[in-house]
């Protein structure tokens, strides 16, 4: 078997730039490499973000509409029915403050703009309120809208099309084989169906993970291969943070290199895709945040659903001092 100290990384980033793709155990390899080689991963991992993506950086901020009183029991989540995290808790915000906050969005150089709700799946009345706001930020700004609202059907996922989304987020979370450790009230094959319903109905289906909630390597390899079979545009890769109150709350968090590596490794295998460094960078990357722009080209800015962020001038300056620019469009 090839050791990860033998492997050609730039000979294999330039495969993938041909055409080929990295097999599952170059990927596995990838999360294996010792910590003293994860700069020459990155570097290699960059050959194929600079290809494709250049010096620029997307930015994304969430707003969350709906706060809270979730029934499901997702073990990672501050806002479901098991957590006993203290958060707020709230119903719809207004169509009004939805639409405030597409111009704090663009106030914060982001170009995409995530209008998330918490719970199982939104009603038809509810995705009525969500079209009103979206129609006004569309007629008002060059925003891309991404919606998160849960489980849709067709025909929900049809109207919003109509009312200009442009794409829609609903992760995998983890491996099919991990799924009934951290939820039991719907199961990963729930979560398929709807990134697929969105990109049947014409939205551009936003689809990642949540790393660290005990999946082995292998499986995180899967999860990425996974992505690549469904085609999701965006892939966001959030770090679990162990929020106190929650079934995982005694998780151990991942570190800095571990990070880099999934983030690496999610590069080779989806090297056309935007790939979103998400929830918990803050936490998990801590220092070596800016490494991670190497592999990815995409981040969240400004605060996360119950979690905090960083001030988005902290990001600003950390784009800046890589030599990177923000992409404030991005239609």
């Amino acid at each position: 078997m090839t050791t990860a100290k033998q492997i050609n990384w730039q000979q294999i980033a330039q495969n993938v730039l041909n055409g080929e793709s990295i097999t599952k155990e170059d990927a596995l390899h990838i999360l294996n490499v010792p910590d003293e080689q994860v700069l020459e991963v990155l570097n290699a991992a960059y050959l194929i973000r600079h290809h494709y993506y250049g010096k620029k950086v997307k930015l994304n901020m969430i707003i969350n509409t709906k706060s809270g009183l979730c029934p499901e029991d997702c073990g990672y989540c501050s806002q479901s029915i098991v957590s006993e995290a203290p958060i707020d808790k709230y119903a719809w915000l207004t169509k009004d403050k939805i639409v405030e906050g597409a111009f704090e969005a663009k106030r914060r150089k982001a170009g995409t703009y995530c209008i998330v709700a918490s719970g199982r799946r939104p009603t038809d009345k509810e995705v009525e309120h969500v079209i009103g706001a979206v129609k006004e930020i569309r007629e008002k700004t060059d925003l891309k809208i991404c919606a998160c609202l849960g489980f849709l059907n067709e025909n929900q996922a049809e109207r919003l099309v109509d009312a200009g989304v442009h794409r829609y987020n609903h992760n995998l979370n983890t491996h099919a084989d991990n799924y009934d450790s951290i939820c039991s009230t719907h199961g990963y094959d729930d979560r398929v169906d709807t990134v697929s319903t969105s990109k049947k109905a014409g939205l551009s289906p936003c689809s990642g993970a949540i790393f660290g909630m005990g999946e082995t390597k292998e499986q995180a390899v899967e999860i990425a291969f996974q992505l690549n079979v469904l085609d999701a545009d965006s892939i966001p890769c959030n770090f679990l943070v162990a929020v106190p109150g929650t079934p995982l709350e005694n998780q151990d968090a991942l570190t800095p290199m571990q990070c880099l590596k999934i983030l690496a490794m999610m590069r080779f295998v989806n090297p056309t895709k935007e790939i979103r460094i998400s929830g918990g960078r803050e936490v998990n990357l801590r220092s070596l945040q800016p490494l991670g722009l190497f592999a990815a080209n995409s981040i969240f800015v400004g605060d996360y659903l119950t979690t905090e962020g960083q001030e988005p001038t902290s990001d600003w300056g950390l784009i800046e001092d890589l030599g990177f620019e923000i992409e404030e469009c991005a239609l």
